[in-house]
């Protein structure tokens, strides 16, 4: 059974409690390993994505290079198979160019919705 939402507590776009995206790489918009959000994410970090190869090559051909390390900003670089919260309006643009990356349902928080529909993030879903 799940257990019922606290108050201003984050949900998923299933609708339940999100759940950390992941916690090797401190991701997300507070880097706290969750895809949390808040007014202040222009650019709305709220996609719980698994790294591939061709989705990393597309993201830097598209002017966001993350796979090269950037020390200064204690940035490791990504490579295939990490998971990362994707700023929603990518994930979309990905989709739309047959490179969206696998989410994780449960830990994609529900603004997500908002640019992307159910539909196509559960065609994208790995199994929990």
């Amino acid at each position: 059974m799940i257990a019922p939402l606290k108050p201003n507590q984050p949900k998923n776009v299933l609708g339940n409690e999100l759940i950390p995206c992941c916690l090797e790489n401190m991701t997300g918009w507070y880097r706290n390993g969750s895809c949390q959000t808040d007014g202040a994410d222009h650019g709305r970090h709220v996609v719980c994505a698994i790294m591939s190869e061709e989705f990393l090559s597309f993201s830097k051909e598209a002017g966001n290079d993350l796979s090269t390390p950037i020390p200064e900003y204690n940035f490791p670089g990504l490579k295939p198979g990490d998971c990362w919260c994707l700023c929603a309006g990518r994930w979309q643009e990905a989709f739309e160019a047959g490179m969206a990356p696998q989410v994780k349902l449960a830990a994609c928080e529900e603004s997500a919705l908002e640019l992307i529909s159910l539909k196509d993030l559960k065609a994208h879903a790995i199994a929990d």
